[in-house]
């Protein structure tokens, strides 16, 4: 089998797919973690230092293990098998949401860390209300948060053992590029596996250099 064997619709497809499960992942990954971040970063309490050495962890957690561990959360017969989630798009958000999740918590703790200590007093001095202060944090943080951005997405999107083991690469339901790629190098079809991977390495790149515009415009 050679590239020209994938029809343009099932590229389309796949890749659409990865998209929506990256993008949906991502997405959740920034909510949770980035409060947490900040929440990190900015305070100190009781139990602080065990939690970033978890998260720090949690950045070098095996992708397999995690698939594993969601896999056996969605089995008929697991805690959440009543859910109907195994081998479905859900379940595998649910793995790269774990595995991204850490890499936003310990960039932002790290930008929030970078900044002034006195610049929260500093605003509070000013008057500034809570919301706006929140607001005037993210921008301070900015870059961090587009490192992060970038550091998720890159994980996410080239991940294929948890997506594997929570998606099983159904045809039409949870194939996504690198469970495609995988599949046509364990067949031997070998043209087919570059194609798709020149899809893959497209995408990342076109994300990353749009991400890193963002991030530093004409700086760069």
């Amino acid at each position: 089998m050679n590239v020209a064997e994938i029809s343009s619709s099932e590229l389309v497809e796949i890749t659409l797919r990865t998209l929506g499960v990256c993008a949906s992942a991502l997405l959740i990954a920034l909510t949770l973690g980035v409060p947490i971040g900040i929440a990190l970063g900015r305070r100190h309490f009781t139990g602080r230092r065990v939690l970033l050495g978890l998260v720090n962890s949690g950045m070098g957690a095996p992708p397999v293990v995690v698939g594993l561990i969601v896999a056996q959360l969605f089995f008929r017969n697991g805690p959440l098998g009543h859910l109907e989630l195994w081998y479905s798009v859900e379940a595998m958000v649910a793995a790269q949401v774990i595995i991204a999740l850490p890499l936003v918590v310990a960039l932002v703790v790290a930008a929030v860390a970078a900044l002034d200590p006195d610049w929260e007093l500093q605003v509070e001095t000013l008057g500034i209300p809570t919301l706006w202060r929140r607001w005037l944090l993210l921008r301070e943080i900015r870059l961090g948060l587009l490192a992060a951005v970038i550091a998720a997405l890159g994980g996410i999107l080239s991940e294929v053992g948890a997506v594997m083991q929570t998606g099983g690469n159904l045809e039409g339901e949870t194939r996504v590029l690198t469970t495609a790629i995988l599949m046509h190098t364990r067949m031997g079809m070998f043209e087919s596996a570059y194609g798709l991977a020149a899809m893959l390495v497209g995408l990342m790149l076109v994300l990353a250099g749009l991400l890193t515009w963002v991030q530093y415009g004409d700086r760069a």
